[in-house]
């Protein structure tokens, strides 16, 4: 079969990573790199591909069945309504949009133009989230009763030498949080009620530093997150989930959903549970059972699946409404925390 061609706008960090997985994949090919800094040009080389320095070029000289967006958010309203027009399969690069308007501006023309459009939210394609989603969703812990997740880590100085960094939109939560919960509303169902409070006490700048949050779910269960960049702690997805060479892993858990029959820390794929039909309740001992694990790539995993995407043979697992409405539950979280009350997520139209 012949493999799909893919191409990449942007060649920024996340952009040569997708770059490289295309290169290296058995069922995709680099159709052609987009991005106007010559270094792109150079890159383009490299790899055997075409250069193109705008996406009206990419369009007119080259035939992709499928476009990576990877560059800034501030961009892929343009680029996403771009690839719209010309019929072409998108993955855009997490978050869908800078604003929710603009989010469902992208899910309303990709709608009625009939276009693919799926969202890089690529740790849907993690083996032990997929696991996890079954675990969760298959009953066995009983009627979901409550969760807690931590992204906590310590950002290098270096990391905020970037303006954008260090700006509104540039913290943690946009940049970080946004995949956990996506992860939840993947995992648990959909988010219907946020409350928060955010600091920049740590680091001084104008975008938090840290935030408690509380979420409510549809089905009832409440939950909280807590996230920091400013803290030396071992408890984020990053950390634990053997997915990212470039932080430190431990052993530790990021995610514990608790059950009305059961209860499950992740990644570690314990299970805790009484074990005698009537031996319930605080004074009697918990089993533990750890199911297996399978780390995988997910990354990888989603080049595969886009290809398909691009090919019509799937459909996006993050289509571009959902991405959208993990975008609203995210920046509800700065939303509630300045309105000082809990908020609805905005309902993507």
């Amino acid at each position: 079969m012949q493999k799909v061609r893919l191409a990449v706008i942007g060649a920024g960090v996340i952009g040569r990573r997708h770059i490289k997985l295309i290169a290296e994949s058995e069922t995709c090919a680099l159709a052609a790199i987009c991005d106007p800094d010559p270094q792109a040009r150079e890159l383009a080389a490299a790899f055997g591909v075409p250069w193109r320095a705008t996406v009206q070029d990419l369009f007119e000289s080259d035939a992709p069945e499928g476009v990576i967006v990877a560059t800034p958010t501030g961009n892929h309203l343009e680029m996403g309504l771009a690839c719209i027009e010309a019929g072409v399969a998108i993955l855009m690069e997490k978050p869908v949009a800078a604003s929710v308007e603009e989010a469902q501006t992208l899910v309303r023309a990709a709608e009625a133009k009939g276009v693919a459009m799926a969202v890089g939210h690529h740790r849907r394609f993690n083996p032990t989230v997929e696991n996890t989603r079954a675990i969760v969703r298959s009953g066995e812990l009983g009627r979901l009763v409550a969760f807690h997740v931590f992204w906590t880590a310590l950002k290098h100085a270096e990391y905020y030498d970037v303006d954008w960094h260090v700006a509104a939109g540039g913290g943690p939560v946009l940049t970080n949080l946004i995949h956990d919960i996506d992860c939840l509303r993947w995992i648990a169902g959909e988010i219907t009620e946020v409350s928060a409070q955010v600091s920049s006490a740590t680091r001084g700048h104008e975008v938090e530093d840290t935030a408690a949050v509380a979420l409510r779910l549809e089905g009832g269960a409440i939950g909280t997150v807590i996230l920091s960049d400013a803290t030396p702690a071992p408890w984020s997805y990053e950390m634990t989930m053997r997915e990212n060479a470039d932080f430190f892993q431990t052993d530790q858990n990021s995610f514990h959903f608790m059950g009305s029959e059961a209860s499950f820390a992740v990644p570690e794929m314990r299970l805790w549970r009484y074990s005698g039909a009537n031996a319930s309740g605080w004074q009697y001992p918990l089993a533990s059972e750890t199911r297996p694990h399978d780390w995988g790539y997910a990354y990888a995993r989603q080049i595969e699946h886009f290809g398909r995407v691009a090919r019509g043979k799937e459909a996006p697992r993050t289509s571009a409404r959902d991405g959208a409405a993990t975008l609203a539950a995210t920046l509800a979280v700065n939303a509630a925390a300045a309105a000082g009350r809990t908020l609805a997520p905005t309902n993507i139209a």
